[in-house]
């Protein structure tokens, strides 16, 4: 920010880590304004989720501490979009990722649209990640705390929003945060983190899913398509699972693959979940411009937020479209997730995972 003061609006979420990132930025003598999406999504007392009436009430708390103004903005009819794109990605045998969608569309997209509308400069949040300069690009980086690294959700800002994009959190340690928090007095230095999705409280996505009449059976079947079973969905399942199949089979088996088109969910062994790669769609260059059709880069690429990045060979197919082929078969490949390729820390671009490819690693 070249030590010049801002204008900054902040996505304060009623959580120690947005609340620190406002009382960071106003502490520093910028400009601060208070944000709070009011999603409908969840009004009762569950501890580990964000967005709830007592978070508002939390986050407001916080800004009249730290002497800053404070708005509660309506995204309701903005979140059920969001909401029922994760339901719609069920239907079609995909695992969404709908924080990610949430952080494009709400925290760094309508946000975006107020800080503009309010003349601010930037907008700032609570994530533990980074924004870099690499070959004159601006990157999502990873956070300084490995353990709560966030840079995988941020992939899909693109220039013009990493431009106007603060994270006065990403060069702290969580431990650090909190300190920070009590140091302050800050009535949220000892709140639970949010780990649920919001608009899922007690967990039991499935549970959503059937409220919405979501749930078509058929087979269970071996990876040579023979009739092992029946089950209550193929919406229920998601590529690795293993607990919750609902009977057992002898030994352990894994979901591979679904095939909605057969309302069939595969079933296999931890060996069958090896996959040599994908293609994704929707590619989001980060640190370096977006690979041009059979132009390759070298990467890691993280396939879920706790996946360990592999390295793997990415090629430009056209059309925001990518192939991703690991050096090494990597498990539970699945379509609907995000895909994230690195530089080290530096995120270069990402994005969703559609198809996986069949072909194994040759002696795999």
């Amino acid at each position: 920010m070249n030590g010049r003061k801002k204008k900054v609006v902040v996505a304060m979420s009623g959580g120690v880590d947005s609340s620190v990132a406002a009382l960071l930025l106003a502490e520093q003598g910028h400009e601060v304004t208070g944000l709070f999406m009011r999603t409908g999504a969840h009004s009762g007392p569950a501890k580990k989720t964000c967005c709830s009436l007592e978070d508002g009430h939390d986050a407001r708390a916080v800004a009249d501490l730290i002497g800053v103004p404070f708005y509660a903005l309506d995204f309701e009819r903005e979140f059920l979009a969001i909401i029922e794109d994760f339901v719609g990605a069920y239907r079609i045998g995909r695992t969404p990722n709908p924080c990610i969608l949430c952080n494009r569309d709400l925290k760094f997209g309508k946000l975006f649209e107020y800080a503009a509308a309010a003349g601010a400069d930037h907008v700032a949040t609570g994530h533990y990640a980074r924004v870099v300069l690499r070959d004159e690009r601006r990157a999502v980086a990873r956070g300084r705390d490995a353990g709560k690294d966030q840079s995988y959700v941020l992939f899909p800002l693109g220039q013009p929003e990493l431009a106007k994009t603060i994270l006065p959190v990403g060069e702290l340690e969580k431990s650090e945060v909190r300190e920070v928090a009590r140091s302050a007095g800050l009535p949220v230095a000892e709140k639970e983190e949010s780990q649920e999705i919001c608009f899922v409280p007690d967990g039991d996505y499935r549970g959503l899913l059937a409220a919405r009449g979501v749930g078509t059976p058929g087979p269970f079947l071996d990876p040579d398509g023979k009739v092992i079973g029946e089950h209550p969905g193929f919406e229920f399942f998601t590529i690795g699972q293993r607990r919750g199949l609902g009977r057992a089979f002898g030994e352990p088996r894994y979901v591979v693959s679904i095939r909605p088109e057969q309302s069939a969910v595969v079933l296999g062994t931890k060996d069958d979940l090896g996959e040599i790669g994908f293609t994704a769609a929707g590619w989001v260059p980060g640190g370096r411009e977006a690979p041009v059709p059979g132009e390759e880069f070298r990467a890691e690429v993280q396939i879920r937020y706790r996946h360990d990045e592999a390295p793997a060979t990415v090629t430009g197919l056209g059309d925001g479209r990518v192939e991703i082929c690991f050096d090494e078969p990597q498990e539970a490949v699945t379509p609907g997730q995000a895909a994230v390729a690195y530089d080290g820390d530096v995120v270069l671009g990402g994005g969703w995972i559609e198809n996986r490819q069949t072909k194994k690693r040759e002696g795999a």
